[in-house]
């Protein structure tokens, strides 16, 4: 699965970042962000999509993984 780094981008550059990747890799992505602003931005923007989301906490940081 095809992953994208957004840790230390301030919005609206992780949902950029986010739409991009998810044009090459429609199936789904995982997504690493460091801030709540960032996580809920790319899950609304994901969800409008019709994604389906999972949370994992990887210390300080939170994995987003989307799919279809």
């Amino acid at each position: 699965m095809e992953k994208i780094d957004t840790r230390g981008m301030s919005c609206p550059q992780p949902v950029l970042m986010t739409k991009n990747a998810i044009e090459e890799h429609p199936e789904g992505l995982d997504i690493l962000v460091d801030n709540n602003t960032a996580k809920n931005n790319i899950t609304r923007f994901l969800k409008n999509l019709g994604y389906n989301l999972e949370y994992k906490q990887e210390s300080k940081d939170i994995l987003i993984e989307a799919r279809k």
